[in-house]
């Protein structure tokens, strides 16, 4: 009899993992799952921010607190999504780990400085365009390096961030230039300032903040590619798509994007405000 009742309570404990397991296996991953949904249960939306690049998103080590251009456009499109209640919640990200981040459900969104491409546009979906920036060169005042051209000289040195699109538009511009790949733009300025690059190469709009930050040093060549930002989605996400656009389309016609815009690239010299607000 006890024999029996032991095999009862081994048969009952394996009925419930099977349940248990069951339920885990049909419960679908956080990347799968409906993240408007989920956005307006929670009224949070989780943004993936870069936290070093001034201007865009960088750390403020008074408070903690990432502050920037891209920040702000999450607020305001965070605000217009889910309410004047809705709050937006930052988690920093690189150039490397945005994407894996995003893919794996552990941010809702990217809005760090992405340039929308066709490589990328098979990994994710993209909103509009939130942001039109160009990639350009930024060089120690005196430097011999004016243009992009100047850079196609066998020996000479670029400094780029790995996992920014920027590292491919080099070497395409200037093939016989060798690229040297850091982690992040605070390492890569610390290199670019003790000579291990003749140039540092991005968007010119990170590029003017490197700037601002280390007199100096400057902007030069102009813009050599056309470089649109837009918030990264994953794909299967077309209703929280469709929001964010409209978001976008309501803060550039209510004049709040102008305002953001102002406030981060109004004064920052040789920047085109007006060419660039909408």
């Amino acid at each position: 009899m006890k024999k029996l009742k032991r095999i009862t309570s081994a048969l009952g404990i394996l009925s419930l993992l099977v349940i248990v397991l069951t339920a885990c296996g049909s419960r679908k991953s956080l990347s799968q799952q409906d993240v408007l949904q989920n956005d307006r249960a929670n009224n949070t939306i989780t943004w993936g921010v870069k936290a070093d690049t001034k201007l865009f998103g960088l750390m403020d080590v008074k408070d903690n607190q990432v502050k920037g251009f891209d920040v702000d456009i999450a607020k305001a499109v965070t605000k217009r999504v889910l309410g004047k209640n809705g709050h937006a919640k930052f988690v920093q990200v690189t150039s490397q780990t945005r994407i894996p981040l995003l893919k794996n459900g552990n941010i809702d969104a990217i809005i760090a400085t992405m340039t929308i491409t066709p490589e990328r546009e098979k990994q994710v979906d993209f909103s509009q365009s939130y942001f039109d920036a160009g990639q350009s060169l930024l060089v120690k005042e005196g430097s011999s390096i004016k243009s992009v051209k100047d850079l196609n000289k066998p020996g000479t040195k670029v400094l780029g961030v790995t996992g920014a699109n920027s590292v491919a538009n080099i070497k395409k511009f200037a093939p016989k230039a060798r690229v040297l790949e850091l982690s992040d733009y605070a390492q890569a300025m610390t290199a670019l300032k003790s000579g291990q690059g003749a140039a540092l190469t991005t968007d010119n709009g990170i590029l003017y903040g490197m700037a601002t930050q280390n007199p100096g040093y400057q902007v030069v060549g102009g813009a050599f590619t056309k470089e649109p930002y837009g918030i990264a989605i994953n794909k299967g996400q077309g209703d929280f798509k469709a929001e964010v656009n409209k978001a976008l389309k309501e803060i550039e016609a209510d004049g709040t994007y102008n305002r953001i815009l102002k406030k981060w690239f109004g004064n920052v010299p040789g920047f085109d405000y007006k060419e660039a607000a909408r």
